[in-house]
């Protein structure tokens, strides 16, 4: 099956240095203490940044959600945006990458006293870290397409806040274990009142009578590539809708196609067993979206 995330393998990634805490540390020997909040209970947020042609792909939106999730969930970061911004760049500097990067960015609550789940047992600052990889996207994901189905498992606000970044994935990784059952490559996901919200690894649009459709925003994350697709079509006189719609239109749209930091724009085959073509809008999408990427300044 194909990937959102499927990626040519380097071995240069064995011999990654990651940055933790202000140390860098060889790939095998990068560890962080079994009484981390992240381990211990998905407690922090992250994110994910692509470097490209030696310009990180829409940094500041990336590191204003980091900080807005942290906010979210009480967790003050103790390094401001510039210092961790500069974090990221030594980190890439220390291993000489300049394109085809994909980083992780993540800051657990920090170290507890205890297995315990309130954050007034945590005893240290937030544990920050930083994994930069050789990761350039496999074009036959594009050449193929991707294929999703209807999953049970839904984005809402039961559990935790949808539009947090969270290190907690549960609901997101239910999802991908109901699609891998299914037999395609990512779960599409429903709100709670049956609307189409999200898949579990990427933002969803469809393209219907020359309108792109994506959904309201209220139970999916809000995805910087998804953002930035969006910008896109209102600045080339695109009709773009953020809305509530249902399965039914989706099995009757024209085109469809996912979003995210590291592939960008990923054309959908098959939904529910319907097929679909890769049509010209999502071309012309894709093609305005690499156009634009390639123009972005750190």
């Amino acid at each position: 099956m194909a990937s959102t995330h499927d990626y040519i393998n380097d071995k240069r990634n064995e011999d990654i240095y990651i940055y933790i805490n202000g140390e860098f540390f060889h790939r095998s020997e990068a560890k962080i203490s079994v009484f981390d909040s992240g381990f211990l209970l998905g407690d922090g947020v992250w994110e994910g940044i692509r470097l490209h042609n030696n310009r990180l792909i829409h940094f500041n939106n990336h590191i204003d959600r980091l900080y807005d999730g942290a906010s979210s969930i009480a967790m003050e970061i103790h390094l401001t945006k510039k210092e961790i911004k500069a974090a990221v760049l030594k980190t890439l500097k220390k291993n000489n990458m300049i394109s085809d990067t994909h980083i992780r960015l993540i800051v657990s609550r920090g170290l507890k006293s205890t297995p315990y789940q309130h954050p007034k047992v945590t005893v240290s600052d937030p544990t920050i870290v930083i994994i930069p990889e050789y990761k350039k996207p496999n074009e036959e994901t594009f050449d193929k397409g991707i294929r999703l189905a209807s999953v049970k498992t839904r984005r809402d606000f039961t559990v935790q806040d949808p539009k947090i970044n969270s290190l907690s994935k549960m609901n997101c990784i239910s999802a991908c274990i109901e699609a891998e059952i299914l037999g395609v490559d990512e779960g599409l996901m429903y709100d709670p009142n049956g609307f189409v919200s999200t898949c579990n690894s990427t933002n969803f649009f469809i393209i219907t009578n020359n309108e792109v459709w994506t959904s309201s925003g209220e139970f999916c994350l809000n995805g910087v590539t998804r953002g930035s697709v969006i910008k896109l079509c209102k600045d080339n006189n695109i009709i773009v809708h953020e809305k509530n719609f249902s399965i039914e239109e989706v099995l009757n749209a024209d085109e469809a196609f996912v979003t995210g930091t590291f592939a960008g724009i990923l054309p959908v085959v098959e939904i529910d067993g319907v097929t679909f073509k890769k049509g010209d809008f999502t071309k012309r999408l894709s093609n305005l979206y690499r156009t634009d990427i390639d123009e972005v300044l750190l």
